[in-house]
Order: C-alpha cells, then structure tokens, then sequence
C-alpha cells in the first residue's frame, strides 16, 4: 500500500497491538512502552492537526465561506530565464487599435490585474492595473484545474501514466476492490468521477470541508470523500476532485506535483513559476484551486494548448490530447477536461452544470468563433483561446463589481475578434451556433 509522507501518523492505531503485548508476556514491558509513546504522538499529531483545520474552517466561515489566505505554499519552479513575449511591431499588429483600447478598458473597469492580449505570435497588448506587472503573481482560482489536465497529458507523453482510460485504482490502491475502482484518469479531469460535487456546508465535520481545508486533505481524499452516482454518470464539478489530480500525479511520477508542473510544464514553455498551497509543510498540493503565477505564465499554457501540445519542435503532449481536453461529455456539453467550451450559445452557464445551482456566467451575446475554449475561475479569471483565429486572451485579477453591470463573458473575444484586420485570404470565423430550436 503507498502511503504519502507522514500520513502513517494519520492513520488509526492497529487493533491488536495490546493483544500482542497480552500474547508475549516476556516482552510485554518492552512492547507496550513504545507502544503508549507512539500512541501519545499519535494523539498530539492528530490534535495539532485538528486545531490547524478548525482554525482554517473558523477564518474561512468568518470570512463568508471563501479562503482569503493560502498557507502554507510551496514553490513551483519555471524557466530560469523567461524572456518575455515578444510585442507586435506596427507591421505585426492584427487588431484595430480601437478594439484593444476598447478591450483593455472594459478590463480596467472590472477590477483587472492584468489584460495580455497575443495573436498570431505576438503580444497585440499588454496592460496592467494599479500595482501589477508582468512579474505579479496572481491567484488563480479554477485557472489550475486545466493545468491538472495538462500536467496528466504531459504524463501520458512520458509513459507514466497509460491513457485517459486508466483506473485511477492503479495509482489510489486503496481504492481497490471498491465502486471507486472504476473510477477513470479522464473523470478526474471531466468531472464524472462521480464522487461528491461543489457544495457549502457550516457543519465542520462534512468532508466538503475537511477535504478543502485539512492539514490531512490526502487522508480525507481516499479514504473519507463519498462516492455519490456511479462514475462517468453524471457532471459534478468539485474541487476535492481535481485534487486528486496531485494526487494521481505524485503517485504515477514519483515526483512533487509542483516539481512536476515546474520541470515537465511551465519550464519547456518559457514561463515564470510561482507558488502553489498546499495542506501542510511537504504535504499534497491542492491542484483544484489557486496556484499563484504570473499572467503570463497562463497565457503561455494557453498557447501551448492552441498549438497542439507543442513548445516550439517539442512535443509536450500526446497528438490529438488537446482535442480531447476540448471534447464534452454527454453530462455537460460545456465542459471537457479541465477546460470549458463554447458549444451552443446559452445566455448563463452554471460552473455545476447546465442548470445546476451556483453561480452563473453571464454571455451577453454568442462567441464570435465557435471553436473557442477557455480556463475560467472564480472572479471572472479567464483564459480565452480561439483556434479560429490564433488568439490567446488572458484577464486576471479580482471580481469585477456587480454594479452598475456584471461581467460578460462574450465581451472580451468578441470585441477582439471583431476588431481583427483580415490579411489577404483570411475568413472571418464561424460564430457559436445558437440553441437548437
């Protein structure tokens, strides 16, 4: 059985070791002497533990039941000299200046850190609000979870992981011989794995909670967080689900998952590294949730998806993964693996499904191209690809105010794509085709 570093002090203690003093009399001083230490240290650890996750509930719940502190981190290494992307000259740029002064100041007045706008190989326009620059490191909320889907893909390529189809069992053996067993690699990143979805909870026992804020999150993870519907059955977008995708990394590649994202990922791309949270000094990582890296780093990531999963001439994820990453499922035709999808046009998208409850994304109109996917996270963080039209958008920062207008989703690429100067040849992309009637 694998076991992560230090969660052996986690687990119960064994039934029999009094019977075993009891049944060797000879030794019974001997054997129950350490026995009650490390029963006592087992105690005291799962003591401070405790403390440290009711001290977490107790912010989290003062705090409206959102996490404003990430502690501890851990750094993710990235490429050690990140030369920055390269500006469009005059000749270069593709995008009608009014359009980006458009775009950058609909950025700016929804609370934006930082607007990059790239298109065909260079920066279109780079903006940023109030402190930032372009070394910030921004908190990136559910921007992580295509990351997750990168980082399995880029495992798949270097053979440690065998396919999207692979039993989860294979890495999680504890999981063996139970209806977890058929849980796949692809539902941890499709959100079919139909374990428990996104909720909220006061009660500081639900494993919702535990498994977002414990100091023993891995614990709780494999052995504590309920299956809810047979896998693949059903969209349920969780948080504690794509942890496990740290998880499933460590387990398959024997590697840190933020050594992995730096080395294998971000590193092969040129991109800045930053930081990522996890439950306890050399504990998991949460991959679901808030990595901090530079904007840049993101729309480097989106770039690497657009081209297929190459950096540069080398091949960082298998052929045709990105095409899987952007195909839905029957449960959710927005959602692939990590990444959501235009689809047909529908004014609000819910993040729990089609008309699940929680917040709903507001497109005002249809996408101007209807290949188009993104990475989208709490307080409107969005990375924007179009293949159509070979442009990343990237925009992070703080929720943008509900007043006197909430976000728009559609604002941004439309307003981009429309404003593209057509080179001699070039078609205009095809929209979001409009619900079926």
């Amino acid at each position: 059985m694998m076991v992560r570093p230090g969660a052996e002090s986690l687990r119960p203690f064994p039934p029999d070791a009094s019977g075993y003093a009891m049944r060797r009399p000879v030794r019974s001083i001997l054997v129950l002497i350490p026995t009650l230490a490390a029963l006592g240290l087992l105690t005291a650890a799962a003591s401070d533990q405790d403390a440290v996750y009711r001290a977490r509930f107790d912010a989290m719940m003062k705090a409206g039941g959102v996490v404003t502190h990430y502690d501890p981190m851990e750094v993710v290494p990235g490429a050690r000299s990140a030369v920055p992307l390269r500006v469009a000259t005059a000749a270069e740029r593709s995008i009608r200046g009014d359009a980006l002064d458009r775009a950058t100041a609909y950025a700016g007045a929804n609370n934006s850190r930082v607007l990059i706008v790239w298109r065909n190989g260079t920066v279109q326009r780079e903006a940023y609000f109030g402190a930032a620059d372009r070394t910030t490191q921004i908190v990136s909320k559910s921007l992580s979870k295509p990351l997750g889907a990168i980082a399995v893909g880029r495992a798949i390529a270097l053979g440690r992981i065998k396919s999207l189809d692979q039993p989860v069992a294979d890495f999680i053996p504890e999981w063996t011989s139970t209806p977890k067993a058929a849980i796949l690699v692809r539902h941890l990143l499709d959100m079919r794995s139909g374990m428990l979805g996104q909720m909220t909870s006061p009660d500081p026992a639900h494993p919702i909670n535990r498994a977002y804020l414990g100091p023993d999150h891995d614990r709780v993870l494999i052995h504590d967080y309920p299956l809810v519907d047979v896998p693949g059955t059903r969209f349920g977008y969780s948080n504690a689900v794509a942890d496990m995708i740290a998880l499933l990394i460590e387990r398959a590649t024997g590697m840190r998952y933020a050594e992995f994202i730096g080395r294998e990922v971000l590193t092969p791309i040129g991109a800045p590294g930053g930081r990522i949270w996890v439950d306890r000094p050399g504990g998991l990582a949460h991959s679901g949730c808030c990595m901090t890296l530079p904007a840049e780093s993101w729309l480097r990531l989106g770039v690497l998806l657009l081209d297929d999963g190459m950096a540069g001439r080398r091949r960082l994820l298998p052929r045709g993964y990105v095409t899987q990453m952007t195909t839905p499922t029957p449960q959710n035709p927005y959602y692939g693996l990590g990444v959501w999808v235009a689809g047909r046009y529908v004014k609000r998208r819910g993040f729990t499904g089609v008309d699940g409850p929680g917040p709903q994304v507001l497109h005002g109109a249809p996408y101007a191209d209807r290949t188009l996917f993104l990475f989208d996270g709490n307080a409107n963080q969005v990375v924007y690809i179009s293949p159509a039209t070979r442009m990343v958008i990237v925009r992070v920062g703080d929720a943008p105010p509900r007043q006197p207008t909430e976000w728009d989703n559609s604002v941004l690429p439309n307003l981009l794509i429309d404003g593209i100067v057509p080179r001699k040849g070039e078609q205009k992309p095809v929209p979001q085709p409009e619900p079926a009637a």
